[in-house]
């Protein structure tokens, strides 16, 4: 009763592979174009769409807009690189890896700066943060001059990598000063209404 498999179907001809007779895949393709509707495309509701689209971006742009023009905007210098320090060393110019250190420090202070909501009320504390970040800025440039002077040591890239951890640091505890002075006006203003 056993049999093998393979001779079962090497010796029965009913098991052998059939050709599909010529032009039968075209002919399927035809009669299915026959059966199924090609669909048409409303040109009006794609019309309408992309004018709904538009809008929106109209009005979302447009409110966006007029929400900046309310914060009083003020332009605080960072120094850049300037062209005649194409003989100096900088910070970047020692290590790749020291390069990033420095350009992710001094990114997260631009936009720490550029997050900083200046009113009347916080203009005096904000401007004394402002002194104090000046005093660590040309610290840090004096900083780069004896690093230009003595040469790369380990002192000296300490202290580079510190002065832009303070400078952070100091703008986010200028962001906290601000929002306690905003929770305390906030709570004031609360008072005088009850």
């Amino acid at each position: 009763m056993a049999q093998d498999l393979r001779d079962l179907f090497k010796n029965n001809e009913s098991f052998k592979p059939h050709k599909m007779p010529e032009n039968h895949e075209k002919r399927f393709m035809e009669m299915l174009d026959e059966q199924l509707p090609k669909k048409k495309r409303n040109s009006t509701y794609l019309f309408l769409k992309i004018a709904a689209s538009l809008l929106l971006l109209l009005s979302l742009g447009t409110i966006f807009y007029d929400s900046s023009d309310t914060v009083a905007s003020q332009v605080v210098n960072v120094p850049e690189k300037s062209d005649n320090t194409n003989d100096k060393i900088t910070l970047g110019d020692i290590s790749p890896d020291l390069k990033k250190i420095e350009n992710y420090y001094i990114a997260n202070i631009n936009v720490e700066l550029a997050e900083v909501e200046i009113t009347e009320e916080n203009q005096q504390l904000f401007d004394g943060y402002m002194n104090r970040l000046e005093e660590l800025n040309s610290e840090y440039q004096k900083l780069t001059e004896e690093l230009n002077e003595v040469g790369p040591n380990e002192q000296t890239v300490s202290a580079l990598i510190d002065n832009l951890q303070l400078r952070l640091q100091l703008l986010y505890r200028l962001k906290d000063k601000l929002e306690e002075l905003k929770q305390a006006k906030n709570e004031k203003f609360n008072d005088q209404q009850v």
